[in-house]
């Protein structure tokens, strides 16, 4: 009897082992999202759906305390030193942060998504084309102006080059036409900031003929200040990303449009890849190390079908 009691031990023991053997063997594979915001909430949900196709890794969306490049930098530190195997980021601000990416980047596989750092030895980017979005923006504009008017613009991170370039693709669109975009506010991704940025600029420019928000929660302040203001459908709107809020305005007509991006499959896909790299498998990575996920417009006429499209994805 005592031989059968310790027999049975000494196989749970060796059970035990082997599963505490197997845990300790999975990956981890760390997204690094560039603030807090409701927009990452679609990028967690594809985060998801790897993780059911990856059992043997273990992966992680991080928020970092505070939209700084900094705090960014010390998460991304603390995951190299608590063993990540890859990491993928939204960086806060590419250009002044090129040394400490280029160090993460000589520890572990870095990627890139939303916010590029091209500049760096990051592998490769997964996610839109900011410039290409840009442009979209810029259309929506000059449809919605067809005899020009005045925008002024809102956004988080004017460092980042997600900013930068859906700034620059919406100058190189709007260039020569009667549409101009004569200001851009910053926030670094403070919500209070962003609706006082609007009130800000509605007060200093009463006429103003259009406003654009070019993060995700941009937008939906700049439609709780007009609808506050009594200026909602007197203003053109032009927006970026698919907030509640945002599609709400699109439908009943208060927002000219959206230009959304798919955040879920930056989650869903950048997982994926970065497994197949850790794997060994480099012909994942393009030889331009882009991985581009187009954007589209959203507007009165597709905004029912998108919606319904996101609820399923995400669950809601």
């Amino acid at each position: 009897m005592k031989m059968r009691i310790a027999m049975c031990a000494l196989l749970m023991g060796a059970a035990f082992s082997v599963t505490s053997a197997v845990a300790q063997e999975k990956k981890t594979m760390a997204f690094v999202v560039n603030g807090a915001s409701d927009f990452w909430k679609i990028a967690e949900a594809g985060v998801k759906k790897a993780q059911a196709e990856l059992p043997g890794y273990k992966l992680e969306l991080k928020y970092p305390e505070q939209a700084a490049a900094a705090v960014q930098q010390r998460l991304m530190d603390d995951l190299v030193a608590a063993g990540v195997s890859a990491i993928m980021v939204s960086a806060v601000d590419p250009k002044s942060s090129t040394e400490a990416l280029n160090r993460i980047g000589g520890q572990v596989p870095l990627f890139t998504t939303d916010s590029d750092a091209p500049n760096t030895n990051r592998i490769a980017y997964i996610g839109s084309s900011n410039t290409d979005a840009g442009k979209q923006a810029g259309e929506i504009a000059l449809k919605a102006m067809p005899n020009g008017g005045k925008c002024i613009g809102f956004v988080g991170l004017p460092g980042a080059d997600n900013a930068r370039e859906r700034i620059e693709g919406m100058k190189s669109t709007i260039k020569g036409s009667k549409v101009e975009l004569i200001d851009v506010r910053a926030d670094d991704i403070d919500q209070t900031r962003a609706k006082r940025n609007v009130e800000d600029a509605l007060a200093a420019n009463p006429d103003i003929d259009c406003m654009v928000g070019f993060y995700s929660y941009n937008t939906p302040r700049i439609y709780e200040v007009l609808k506050e203001a009594g200026k909602l459908g007197k203003i053109t709107i032009v927006g970026f990303d698919e907030d509640p809020i945002t599609l709400g305005g699109v439908r009943e007509g208060t927002i000219a449009a959206t230009v959304v991006q798919q955040p879920f499959e930056w989650g869903y896909q950048g997982m994926k890849l970065m497994a197949k790299y850790l794997e060994g498998d480099k012909s994942v990575v393009p030889e331009n190390k882009l991985v581009i996920i187009p954007t589209k417009v959203i507007d009165k006429g597709n905004v029912d079908a998108f919606e319904a499209e996101l609820k399923s994805r995400i669950g809601g």
